[in-house]
């Protein structure tokens, strides 16, 4: 009844496109992974926007904007990644209020492969301590004897690889698993090809992300057209349905991605691209850098008046 209410305050004007980041959805909370939503939380989440917004894919959304009838109240879940549990977890959620998703996939991670994030987390839910040493390989020490400190852990080790190049970032992973073995991690995290499939002929938009979750403003040009490229070309060939959406990688205007990457996609026929400046869109919005943002709060209240508080804050500023 509050979240309603609080939805009565919505920003008049021009209609608003709200577009919300999601990555995994668990069956149940994880301490190490408190960024994460859980499904009990993800079903009211969705009931909430069914009931409150037209719910929209960002292709969908796009094309409304261009054609000027975006509803005044519109919304796009979006997962990035390509977890599992976008199909196991949130899915049966999605279809119980007749939703659908777009799904921003990293294709070399399909099928068994693990993203470095989720190594780190994975590695340091193993690790014994007191104390992580990973000083003999430019890693530093980390004390993980509470729940905290491994989040804190978790944190620093995931810095120190983010805007490493893909190779080096794979070898310095490799470095860090042989410097502390924990035994296997696990494989199942990312969806499966037919998985994948199973996503698409349900509905829900597959759109691209690259290969390898690359920031694109650290590669050349031509190495970025081929991570946008050949990503794309691997989800058409999987579900046989064009990609007409794309995410960029961690997704900051001017720190992982410029115009001559908003450009690119257009040159490649996309015709929309989103990333992770807060925000709305609106008709006019440039659909090369719609904004999302992820939906914040334990309680419907509080996500809808952080939806609210979004939308005030308007369009961000694009990058040119």
């Amino acid at each position: 009844m509050l979240a309603s209410l609080s939805l009565l305050g919505w920003p008049g004007g021009a209609p608003a496109l709200s577009i919300l980041i999601y990555h995994r959805v668990l069956p149940v909370p994880d301490p190490l992974r408190p960024g994460e939503i859980d499904a009990a939380l993800f079903e009211a989440q969705t009931r909430f926007l069914s009931r409150h917004f037209t719910l929209m894919t960002v292709s969908e959304a796009a094309q409304a904007l261009r054609e000027k009838r975006l509803p005044r109240r519109a919304a796009c879940i979006t997962f990035d990644d390509g977890y599992a549990d976008n199909l196991t977890v949130a899915h049966p959620i999605l279809a119980r209020h007749q939703a659908k998703a777009t799904v921003f996939v990293a294709t070399g991670y399909l099928n068994g492969g693990r993203m470095f994030s989720d190594t780190v987390i994975e590695f340091v839910r193993r690790a014994h301590g007191p104390v992580l040493d990973l000083a003999s390989i430019g890693m530093g020490r980390h004390p993980i004897s509470t729940g905290e400190e491994r989040l804190k852990a978790i944190s620093a080790l995931q810095v120190q690889l983010k805007y490493l190049a893909p190779a080096e970032r794979d070898a310095q992973v490799a470095r860090m698993l042989a410097a502390h073995p924990v035994g296997p991690l696990p494989e199942d995290l990312m969806l499966s090809d037919a998985q994948l499939r199973a996503l698409a002929d349900a509905g829900h938009e597959v759109g691209g992300h690259t290969v390898d979750h690359t920031v694109l403003t650290t590669l050349t040009l031509d190495a970025a057209r081929h991570q946008v490229q050949a990503g794309r070309e691997a989800l058409e060939r999987l579900t046989g349905r064009p990609v007409r959406s794309f995410a960029y990688p961690n997704g900051r205007p001017v720190r992982d991605y410029d115009a001559g990457h908003a450009a690119l996609l257009r040159e490649l026929g996309f015709e929309a691209a989103v990333s992770t400046a807060a925000g709305v869109a609106r008709p006019g919005a440039d659909l090369f850098q719609l904004p999302r943002y992820t939906p914040w709060g334990r309680s419907i209240t509080l996500f809808a008046a952080r939806l609210m508080r979004n939308a005030r804050m308007g369009a961000p500023s694009a990058v040119v």
